[in-house]
């Protein structure tokens, strides 16, 4: 049996097709979709070129997703995004939605593990008191994850004015004109 790369590489042609080497199939964004719920390692190039094209992939299927039905993002939320791009704060946003998410996924994980057997074994009466507890415990997770955005803001400030301190600092032996009281 040959050993499989770990990494899946699918190929996306001219006519916009998506070949899965491994399988030697084209495949749909859905079945793209299906490998990241999957979490299937995988990239996306351009055929031609070699070209990595994962990210606009997974964009694209955020796009398909958003448009559907329920969208996850406002948008407010999306302009706020959009203004980060340019912004000194751009790679700074980048790491922090994705420190974010990851400790939201974190706790999800933990949940799940911690009430699978609370669910296992019992058919459809375990699934409707598993729908009746989670329905309980948004509150407490929309509470939670308030505090923890809360948290992250304060520590956003503390490290604003940390910068601004180390930067009058910095910048203190610079033989800058005065400040004009009224300007100020």
């Amino acid at each position: 049996m040959a050993k499989q790369d770990p990494q899946r590489l699918i190929k996306k042609y001219p006519n916009r097709r998506l070949y899965d080497t491994r399988t030697s199939t084209y495949i749909t964004l859905v079945d793209v979709k299906e490998l990241v719920l999957s979490h299937e390692d995988f990239a996306v190039v351009d055929a031609k070129s070699g070209e990595d094209l994962t990210r606009s992939i997974l964009l694209q299927i955020i796009l398909d997703e958003e448009s559907a039905g329920s969208p996850i993002f406002s948008a407010q939320v999306l302009a706020n995004v959009i203004r980060f791009y340019g912004n000194a704060m751009q790679g700074m946003m980048g790491s922090y939605l994705e420190k974010n998410i990851q400790a939201f996924t974190d706790i999800q994980t933990k949940l799940k593990e911690q009430s699978s057997a609370f669910v296992s074994g019992k058919g459809a009466a375990g699934q409707e008191a598993w729908t009746q507890f989670m329905a309980n415990q948004a509150p407490v997770m929309q509470n939670l994850m308030s505090n923890y955005i809360d948290q992250s803001k304060k520590v956003f400030i503390q490290m604003e004015e940390q910068m601004q301190t180390n930067a009058k600092n910095m910048l203190a032996g610079f033989p800058f004109p005065p400040k004009d009281k009224d300007t100020q």
